[in-house]
């Protein structure tokens, strides 16, 4: 991999590396980028997806490279850490305060208001104290609403040159630090925005190593994703209010008004057309907020707090005013997916506006700019790069194998990459069941079959507890929890009963222990040893069916002639399997079984595309073969009684 590496940087041809656990991946980008950096003095760019990993680069693999290398290089190389502005105090805010909106569970929640001061209280004590400002050094942490308190965004900012305390801030010297640097270690959202947003935030660099690059579309489209509520607009009409003509701002607040109404008669679900009352409502806020920034006039001098409100306006009206403007546009260009969220954790329905695909944005602003290493221990589904390479922009390669069925952008002339799968350390096949229930019936929409219940009782008592349980909802995993506490003899935790690192933890150091839940348990945990020798899915997981943004990307592709569910269901759920799976080894002397509840796997035309996406796991669909083995295991685990 090392040398992989080193050859797509001297020739500039891009390069995808499946590289799994244990792999010592890290090593294998790391040397050849720093060896780069210093001979050409030049910044490499280190982007993840997770906060964890940023960590293990920064405070342990760059240090010891650094060391390591010192003599070869003839300097020490350097590195830094670098996030979004967000992530820092602004000590601006800090001594003068936040103008911002209160919360409406606030105004009527005095336990919610008293709990936010004593975080904000610490957050001024914290100040005096932090080095770096960064927030993921504040432990325990914080809410957001307390930190939006002393944080501002890129739009929000004043600017080091007319900030008082621009000098010391924390965003800026991490941006001069990071700009000195050989290595820079960033977030999947800030290559996105230094992509993508026009605006500069990363340090020139010639080279860029996505590390878990399966999470890079959906971090750029979270990122392009924007959202507009008569909240918002009447949160925007208030604060410009105060620096404007009153009837001006009114006439704004009376178009939120408008827009709330509009919505609250709507449906959840995607629009695949634009409603005239809808577009009379968009039209009216996207005019108001017009007028409110022209009444806000040119910039002129100010005192700082006047400048600070100034700012804050503006950035709230230019985020209605363009968003108002780009749900209007969305349904001539198709390039965009608009639809009304209606969660039930929401105060009120809100538009919201993704990009249709982000792999034209990527094969544009990235892949034709700077070399591009991406990496992951997932990026091989189905069994070849093609379909992870045709999300990110980039054209079918004649090194890869093609997959049956799935869309291709065959018109695209991007440009060279070439697919590398280096393996794994581990011997899958003898240290690893991949067992699948065939004999259940199928996943249905009423929750957990009792079969289901049964199946996943015989499994946690063979396996001794050590169940590591992956749902496809959060009432699926509190079901199974529900139903099987009395009835087993181990203790099972649930998402959501604490925080989830909390529980990780508690899981990790308990081998009798269970844990159940969703979405980020499938990619998030790392617990090698007896702890974990059984990984539970309960079914699939497909999109929801209703999922906007999914269903859009399926029409579209089957509308170019390709298959719409294989391209973007069976994509996203055999990532989601992958990810599951690679929970289960994480050390060379792990052994354990990966069970598969849901009988399609088996049966479905689909099955071979997904099973080509797991590790090559002894596979059977015997109960009783399975149950037999997590038995020996316990028992090798369990210390005898002489």
């Amino acid at each position: 991999m090392a040398e992989a590496v080193d050859h797509s940087i001297r020739t500039g041809e891009h390069l995808a590396v499946q590289a799994g656990t244990g792999t010592g991946k890290s090593l294998a980008y790391l040397v050849p980028s720093i060896r780069h950096a210093v001979a050409e003095d030049e910044t490499v760019v280190v982007s993840t997806a997770t906060i964890a990993l940023q960590r293990q680069l920064v405070d342990r693999d760059l240090p010891r490279l650094a060391k390591a290398l010192k003599k070869d290089l003839g300097r020490e190389p350097t590195f830094a850490i670098l996030k979004g502005r967000r992530n820092y105090l602004c000590m601006h805010r800090v001594h003068n305060g936040a103008p911002e909106e209160p919360d409406d569970a606030a105004l009527f929640d005095p336990f919610a208001v008293s709990k936010m001061g004593r975080e904000v209280k610490r957050l001024h004590q914290w100040s005096s104290d932090t080095e770096t400002g960064d927030r993921d050094e504040l432990v325990p942490g914080v809410s957001e609403q307390a930190w939006r308190q002393v944080s501002v965004t890129a739009r929000e900012c004043l600017g080091v040159s007319k900030c008082p305390i621009g000098s010391d801030c924390f965003a800026e010297r991490a941006r001069a630090e990071a700009g000195k640097a050989d290595v820079v270690v960033t977030n999947h959202a800030m290559l996105a925005i230094d992509a993508l947003e026009g605006y500069q935030v990363l340090p020139d660099h010639d080279v860029v190593v996505i590390d878990e690059a399966h999470d890079l579309v959906d971090r750029i489209t979270s990122v392009a994703t924007e959202e507009l509520s008569g909240a918002s607009v009447a949160i925007a009409a208030r604060r410009c209010g105060r620096l404007i003509d009153q009837d001006i701002a009114d006439r704004l607040a009376e178009a939120g008004d408008g827009l709330a109404m509009i919505l609250e008669d709507m449906p959840a679900g995607r629009l695949d057309a634009l409603p005239r009352a809808l577009a009379g409502a968009l039209a009216a806020t996207r005019d108001a907020s017009h007028n409110c920034m022209s009444a806000m006039g040119p910039e002129r001098k100010e005192d700082p707090d006047g400048a600070t409100a100034r700012k804050l306006a503006l950035a709230l009206l230019e985020e209605v005013h363009d968003c108002a403007v780009r749900i209007l546009e969305a349904f001539d260009e198709e390039r965009d997916v608009v639809w009304v969220s209606g969660d039930f954790n929401q105060k009120a329905p809100t538009l919201r506006v993704a990009p249709l695909g982000v792999g034209g944005l990527l094969r544009e602003r990235l892949f034709a700019k700077r070399t591009t290493v991406l990496t992951s221990a997932t990026l091989t589904l189905g069994g070849a790069f093609d379909t992870m390479a045709r999300q990110w922009g980039l054209p079918p390669s004649e090194k890869v194998k093609k997959i049956e069925g799935a869309a291709t952008d065959k018109d695209i002339d991007g440009p060279k990459w070439s697919g590398l799968d280096v393996g794994s350390p581990f011997q899958h096949g003898s240290s690893g069941i991949l067992y699948v229930a065939r004999h259940l019936p199928q996943p249905g929409r009423d929750g957990l079959p009792p079969e289901y219940l049964d199946e996943i009782e015989g499994l946690v008592n063979a396996a001794g507890g050590r169940a590591l349980g992956l749902f496809s909802s959060t009432r699926a995993a509190k079901a199974a929890t529900e139903a099987l506490r009395d009835k087993l003899d181990h203790p099972i935790l649930c998402q959501g009963d604490d925080a989830t690192g909390l529980l990780v933890k508690k899981f990790s150091e308990d081998e009798r222990t269970c844990l159940f839940g969703t979405l980020s348990l499938w990619q998030g945990v790392d617990v090698p040893g007896p702890s974990l020798q059984l990984v539970i899915m309960d079914r699939i997981p497909f999109p929801r069916p209703d999922d906007p943004l999914a269903s859009a990307r399926q029409k579209a592709v089957n509308s170019r002639g390709g298959n719409g569910f294989l391209t973007v269901a069976a994509t996203h759920a055999a990532l989601l399997l992958a990810q599951g799976a690679g929970r289960l080894l994480r050390s060379m002397s792990d052994k354990g079984v990966v069970a598969i509840l849901d009988p399609r796997l088996a049966t479905a035309r689909y099955g071979g595309f997904l099973r080509a996406s797991l590790p090559p796991f002894w596979t059977t669909y015997d109960p009783e073969v399975v149950r037999a083995a997590l038995k020996r295991l316990d028992a090798a685990q369990t210390p005898q009684t002489p």
